[in-house]
């Protein structure tokens, strides 16, 4: 059975959670997802239909917004948006659903439209959870002091856990992973016990951090966690392959992904898988899961999107070899959000084009951020040494495998 949201001619066709095998109990994954469709089906045949009542019209649209975003389908986030504007063109007081489409938006990696929806209503945009997408636009966009700032302001006036993750994640990625996981952590405390795959998904983020530093032992106990807080979630297994392929445990690892890939087809699991087999020197299934990847990247952009722009420049720079590919699509990301990921993200595009001298600037320029992680440290040594830079080069080097021995390891481009 397929749940279907109408509007008009429009249809939004929406995963259904496969059923647990006979005998077996349902997953928390699975009995969430059934909620949701139950409500979605409730809704569907008059939430939109005139006269419109805010309340309900509101549910719906949160309905489908919370399934696409459960089962990680780009198609049906997307189809979101003309179910908010059919309501918002039917309501009395559309506040609440332009700040559904902010939210969206996010998802989407479309910052201006992040912008255009949360300045529609002075009311939202000067709300609680409105200044708080203004602070991750403050970080997208390069305003990093101005983020860090409003995210303490938030913290002391509302201190939420999605407030301390985002503050958690800054310190992260500004080379702080103590501090970082400290928040995390308090963040966790902020969660009632109704909020399982909050605290699953908070659970994940340690698990990435300790991976990030190549503490495996940590990060596996962080994701088995997780899955006894919310059973299920393919997230939660998706994280879990990474981790084993980054233990060397491939097989393990293509099994689990394997089982993942065909309920969710998302373009960057598929990548994975392809990389995986790569390292495996299985080159013809690495080849098929790259080109699925790849026509899944492209048909996104076709339809408008912006979201994997990152991902086809990480594709094109480590997978194709593409440099001058890589470097147009860098471009195209650095347009949209000049930030230390896409400045070197462009610098290793520009390294893999030869292009060594703009590289070396850019990457400084990433590195002028404050920004300080393993991934970042190693880019910058190989682009430092192949600019003629092989002191500082070397150094970067040693910081990065200081912070990380194992940091040659099996990881997924995020």
């Amino acid at each position: 059975m397929t749940v279907v949201a109408r509007q008009g001619q429009e249809h939004v066709g929406l995963l259904v959670a496969e059923p647990a095998p006979s005998g077996a109990a349902a997953s928390d994954y699975q009995i969430e997802l059934a909620q949701i469709e139950a409500d979605i089906a409730e809704l569907q045949a008059h939430a939109l239909v005139p006269p419109v009542e805010s309340d309900r019209a509101a549910r719906y649209a949160h309905a489908v917004y919370q399934h696409a975003v459960l089962t990680g389908n780009l198609l049906d986030l997307e189809a979101v948006d003309p179910l908010i504007d059919a309501a918002i063109a039917q309501v009395a007081h559309p506040g609440d659903f332009y700040f559904l489409k902010a939210n969206v938006a996010s998802k989407l990696h479309r910052l201006a439209d992040v912008r255009r929806n949360l300045d529609a209503v002075p009311s939202v945009r000067n709300s609680p959870e409105g200044q708080a997408l203004w602070a991750d636009l403050d970080f997208l966009e390069g305003r990093y002091a101005a983020a860090k700032q409003s995210y303490e302001n938030l913290i002391a006036r509302n201190r939420t856990w999605d407030n301390l993750v985002r503050l958690a994640y800054f310190a992260a990625k500004m080379g702080d992973p103590a501090t970082a996981d400290r928040l995390y952590l308090e963040a966790q405390d902020e969660l009632t016990a109704k909020e399982m795959r909050s605290y699953a998904w908070v659970e994940l983020q340690r698990g990435l951090l300790h991976l990030t530093y190549g503490r495996h032992e940590e990060a596996d106990v962080c994701y088995r966690r997780a899955e006894r807080a919310y059973s299920g979630y393919w997230l939660i297994e998706e994280h879990g392959a990474e981790l084993l392929a980054a233990q060397g445990r491939f097989g393990d690892a293509a099994r689990l992904y394997q089982s993942i890939v065909a309920p969710v087809p998302r373009p960057e699991l598929q990548q994975a898988l392809g990389d995986l087999y790569g390292a495996m020197g299985e080159h013809e299934r690495a080849q098929a899961w790259h080109a699925r990847a790849l026509a899944g990247y492209l048909d996104s952009v076709r339809r408008g999107g912006v979201h994997y722009y990152h991902h086809l420049v990480d594709f094109y720079c480590d997978v194709a070899r593409d440099g001058a590919a890589a470097v147009d699509w860098a471009r195209k990301d650095i347009a949209l959000r000049d930030n230390f990921f896409t400045q070197a993200a462009l610098a290793w595009a520009l390294y893999r084009d030869g292009q060594f001298t703009p590289a070396l600037e850019r990457i400084q320029q990433a590195l002028s951020s404050g920004a300080r992680y393993p991934h970042l440290l190693f880019q910058a040594a190989a682009i430092h040494c192949a600019a003629g830079r092989t002191e500082e080069g070397d150094a970067y080097r040693q910081e990065a495998e200081r912070l990380n021995p194992r940091h040659r390891a099996f990881h997924v481009h995020r």
